[in-house]
């Protein structure tokens, strides 16, 4: 049985890596070459995410919609996830970070399935850094399963339906809401991503394609995040506190 990370730990940013099929497409490029450069980016991200103060970063990968798009484009993105669970699952190991997949599972790919249980066992010890992979997600599926659970029951108290809603679809540790959704790419929506999680989160949008993220971006949306406010329905709390990381401002 492995253990979680403490709760609690580092803000939980959550990207919607928007962009990759439009920055191939500009450059005279097959699309899939855009998900590979995407990859890139992923990289760049989780190697400065610790430095930000950043605990928990979850991903948004492949949502449950995408599977209407061309079956060609389809199978590229899984066999590249394939190839990214199996090349980076050392990186994971060396840097202390941990690796788990949020979503529905019963429609992947045998090989990828098994990629992903051998990532998530080799990382497990990891505390630096949480990184989530959402893969076949959507969020409203995973409500409408939580709902379902609780459908003979007397409703249950918010905290507990929302470990529910994440542990619906594999995510068996329950995380914390997020603090911080970006999305790049320009567009300004949630695409069925986290949405009871992004209650009271703070949203960050970039028109910077993803595979054109990186560290600086990154840092950017963080800094914005301790500059703001959150209310949470009440009279506000102060986000750039002691606790916030010291973040040049260049």
């Amino acid at each position: 049985m492995t253990s979680t990370l403490p709760a609690g730990t580092g803000l939980h940013v959550a990207i919607i890596m928007d962009g990759n099929g439009r920055w191939a497409t500009r450059r005279g490029l097959p699309r899939t070459v855009g998900h590979r450069a995407g990859v890139e980016a992923v990289r760049r991200v989780v190697e400065c995410a610790p430095d930000l103060g950043i605990g928990t970063l979850t991903l948004f990968a492949f949502s449950s919609a995408n599977w209407q798009r061309p079956a060609e484009e389809v199978t590229a993105l899984m066999r590249l996830m394939e190839v990214y669970m199996r090349a980076e699952t050392r990186r994971f190991v060396e840097s202390g970070a941990r690796l788990t997949v949020i979503g529905r599972r019963d429609r992947l790919r045998a090989r990828l399935a098994r990629e992903i249980e051998g990532a998530e066992q080799a990382t497990a010890e990891g505390r630096k850094l949480h990184v989530r992979i959402a893969l076949d997600y959507s969020s409203r599926e995973s409500i409408a399963r939580a709902a379902a659970h609780c459908a003979a029951q007397h409703a249950p108290a918010l905290d507990r339906f929302g470990e529910l809603v994440s542990q619906s679809l594999a995510d068996e540790f329950g995380r914390a809401d997020v603090d911080l959704l970006i999305r790049t790419g320009g567009e300004q929506r949630l695409s069925d991503f986290l949405l009871w999680e992004c209650a009271f989160a703070e949203l960050w949008f970039t028109d910077r394609m993803w595979p054109d993220f990186g560290a600086e971006d990154l840092r950017a949306a963080v800094l914005e995040f301790h500059r703001r406010e959150r209310r949470f329905g009440g009279l506000g709390v102060a986000v750039a506190d002691a606790a916030a990381p010291r973040l040049a401002t260049g």
